[in-house]
């Protein structure tokens, strides 16, 4: 499949740029998985779209303040960094993505706000010409982020973070930092929809896949299955696992929030088939533990965990825009999303969302 056959028109004024004025007051959408079926509703609506036999399965990663600015040392400018992961034990070394990151080479060193130097080196295995890798004498931790970074909008968000984004930018629920960009399908839900979901009947687990800006970096390939995915961590619980489990067995739909959830579910599907001994037969689907993944899904990808799922609109022709499209199909999805901006959903990270089951 080409990429551009995932491409659609969006007005500009449709990518929004704040996020709503209350936290759940979003436009939702309902599309049929196979009907390809559309309804139109608000987010308020979501408990009464979700039978109480569902399991919901959300992502707890919280955002690192990881957009950290440098100074050169030989030209006194100033450089962009995104802090995404760390490479060794010890935390000084970082995998960071720069803007202009032809012009940083191994060897030059950097002034950090506090003072701290960073010098970037030379390591291997890095996907995409934008990452580089910054060494620091001093192990670097969630103090030092919080002190010299900034809240990691996308770039199609067109302004510079403010205090609003470092409550608006995090879910209610995440307590496990690490992600240098927000799952943000989760922005939708507060305390008192997780209150009246639970009223509801409805049971919810946790998985954490810490996000990586790779992404959402564009896919250059013109053939899409030439496209290489990065790498992300993520972690299922033991009890989720159980849950998980007991849920395929006993026949009920898994729900996941957001493209993450997805990509953790399906990528520990991927590892279970691949263990020594490890049968259906014996009532698992996933185990509990901590992996990486690079899944790349799009249309032709067979889901084994995943039945719904609850997620905002996506860029064009990006991975994302893919996945849901490998899960609805991709004229299901180019519909709605036509119908969405026709009735003037709001999009992307800060938009409104979308429900599909």
């Amino acid at each position: 499949m080409l990429t551009t056959d995932f491409n659609f028109e969006l007005p500009e004024e449709l990518i929004a740029q704040h996020p709503c004025g209350i936290r759940g007051q979003d436009k939702l959408m309902f599309l049929g998985r196979k009907s390809g079926v559309v309804k139109h509703y608000a987010m308020d609506d979501l408990p009464s779209l979700i039978t109480p036999d569902t399991l919901m399965v959300f992502n707890n990663s919280r955002v690192r303040r990881a957009r950290v600015y440098g100074i050169k040392e030989t030209t006194g400018r100033e450089t962009e960094f995104m802090f995404l992961n760390t490479i060794d034990k010890e935390c000084r070394i970082w995998n960071t993505m720069v803007k202009s990151a032809k012009k940083q080479k191994p060897g030059m060193r950097y002034k950090f706000p506090d003072g701290t130097i960073g010098t970037i080196v030379e390591i291997s295995g890095n996907v995409g010409t934008e990452f580089r890798a910054m060494k620091f004498d001093a192990a670097l931790d969630e103090d030092w982020f919080e002190k010299n970074g900034h809240i990691p909008l996308p770039p199609y968000i067109k302004r510079e973070d403010t205090e609003e984004d470092s409550e608006r930018y995090q879910n209610v629920y995440a307590d496990k930092i690490g992600s240098a960009a927000c799952p943000t399908a989760g922005l939708h839900f507060t305390q008192d929809m997780l209150s009246r979901l639970d009223k509801a009947g409805i049971e919810r687990c946790f998985v954490t896949l810490h996000v990586g800006l790779g992404t959402f970096l564009p896919v250059r390939e013109s053939n899409i299955e030439n496209h290489k995915m990065h790498e992300e961590w993520y972690t299922i619980p033991a009890e989720t696992a159980e849950k998980i489990n007991k849920a395929k067995r006993e026949g009920r739909p898994i729900l996941a929030v957001g493209t993450t959830s997805v990509r953790t579910l399906e990528s520990a599907a991927q590892e279970f088939e691949k263990k020594e001994g490890a049968s259906e037969a014996d009532g698992k689907l996933i185990f509990a533990g901590t992996s990486s993944t690079r899944i790349f899904m799009y249309p032709g990808f067979k889901f084994k965990i995943v039945d719904q799922m609850f997620t905002n609109f996506h860029t064009p022709e990006s991975t994302l825009i893919m996945l849901v499209s490998a899960f609805a199909g991709r004229e299901n999805i180019l519909n709605a999303y036509k119908q969405a901006v026709e009735n003037r959903y709001r999009f992307f990270s800060y938009g409104d969302c979308m429900l599909i089951k």
